[in-house]
């Protein structure tokens, strides 16, 4: 039972969420996607029922849901088979089956990169028939869309079809069912099939898929696991941030409970933590983890992030409060922050909130390349920038009345699972 009046669509917000895993592409974001279009358009030719073909699109759109690094999405858009595809795939079986809405994806997914041939020999109680036949229609399309990358855009797609099909069929029986492939040799087969990956038609698509399915609200317990095994995905992107968005969540929460702020918006802000950094996956693995100073043309790059924060979370109805606090987590008082450049007369309690975790973790955190800072450390640098007008000066003076206890909350210990389970257990329609 909800203990929040927050209110979203839970298909809404793994729609929308699906936004950030195709981040990683950097300017490729509609691979899970098309991925998802395809696997639902074989399934029509199949005949399988709507319910079915429903789950295939979600299931596309969620099965990279592994992938953090660029350079794990280079090999997997670039090479038709690659050795290191399983890594991603074991990731995302270990994410989806300790989430009860999207666990009937777990073994599909781990299974996406396998070849018929190997996924023929599994027994029943290894993988059912219909769980191998999803997986290897997803390894299908997938691969689809790797020979069809480098041709999206520019009309030039068309040029090269003949060639795609080509290949896919080429390996009916090893790579892929022979049956799959003849059902995507005849959805393929039509000029329309192919339009339907064109970026209008996509979104298209998407509205029409969340339209004619039935809603389901999720608890704040499943809003809150579902953010954290997105932050954790984020916070995978880089050696230098493992568990930094649960430890920035929880820590503002904290700083909001001292405030006084009511359990509601202490809930949405805790949200608002976890997933304050989605817009990373879309920086350059290069840069991210670059060790020395970025340069301008960097610095402008990775300042877009809070910016494609704010993008993905604001399409969720229920959202719109906390997708502001999360995308102002780098604004400043005086109107020098990005990505809104707005002034802290317009900046809500919350989000300065966010922002002095943010930093506040950032800094107490051990990092590969410095140990994290000991307390009184950090409550000098964070007063000295409350001082410099760049903090909130009450959000630091709250952290230095409790900074032994916001220590311990910043610091997500070993047994802080990202995965751990919510309780509820449904479904998703």
């Amino acid at each position: 039972m909800n203990h929040t009046s927050l209110r979203s669509d839970l298909r809404q917000v793994i729609y929308a969420l699906s936004n950030a895993l195709d981040l990683v592409g950097i300017d490729d974001v509609a691979h899970g996607k098309r991925v998802g279009i395809m696997a639902a358009e074989c399934g029509k030719v199949l005949g399988l029922a709507q319910a079915e073909t429903t789950f295939l699109f979600d299931l596309g759109l969620l099965h990279d849901i592994g992938v953090s690094t660029t350079e794990t999405h280079y090999h997997l858009i670039s090479e038709f088979d690659w050795d290191g595809s399983q890594v991603h795939a074991e990731k995302g079986f270990a994410i989806l089956r300790e989430f009860a809405p999207l666990s009937r994806m777990a073994l599909p997914v781990r299974y996406h990169h396998t070849h018929w041939e190997q996924l023929r020999a599994l027994s029943p109680a290894q993988l059912t028939a219909q769980q191998a036949q999803e997986a290897n229609l997803i390894f299908m399309v997938d691969r689809v869309d790797a020979l069809a990358g480098p041709y999206h855009g520019g009309n030039r797609l068309f040029d090269h079809v003949g060639e795609i099909r080509a290949q896919i069929a080429r390996n009916a029986g090893s790579y892929f069912a022979p049956e799959l492939v003849d059902a995507f040799m005849a959805a393929s087969e039509t000029e329309a099939f192919w339009l339907l990956l064109e970026p209008y038609s996509i979104q298209s698509y998407l509205y029409e898929m969340l339209a004619h399915d039935a809603s389901y609200q999720p608890s704040f317990g499943e809003l809150r696991q579902l953010a954290v095994i997105f932050s954790h995905i984020v916070d995978a992107k880089s050696e230098f941030t493992a568990h930094h968005s649960l430890g920035v969540a929880r820590l503002a929460r904290f700083l909001a409970e001292c405030a006084g702020i009511g359990k509601e918006n202490c809930d949405k802000l805790e949200l608002a933590g976890l997933l304050h950094d989605l817009g990373k996956l879309r920086v350059p693995d290069e840069i991210l983890d670059k060790p020395g100073r970025l340069d301008t043309h960097e610095r402008r790059i990775i300042n877009t992030h809070s910016f494609e924060t704010y993008r993905i979370l604001r399409n969720i109805g229920g959202f719109e409060e906390l997708a502001l606090w999360a995308a102002y987590h780098h604004e400043e008082p005086d109107g020098t922050g990005y990505p809104f450049h707005i002034h802290g007369k317009d900046m809500p309690t919350e989000a300065r909130i966010l922002r002095v975790a943010d930093i506040f973790q950032a800094l107490a955190q051990d990092r590969p390349y410095r140990a994290g800072l000991p307390a009184h450390e950090v409550l000098a640098f964070l007063n000295e920038q409350a001082e410099k007008g760049r903090l909130d000066a009450a959000i630091v003076g709250l952290v230095g009345e409790n900074m032994e206890q916001a220590m311990a909350t910043a610091l997500p210990g070993p047994g802080d699972s990202p995965f751990q389970r919510s309780g509820a257990g449904s479904v998703l329609p």
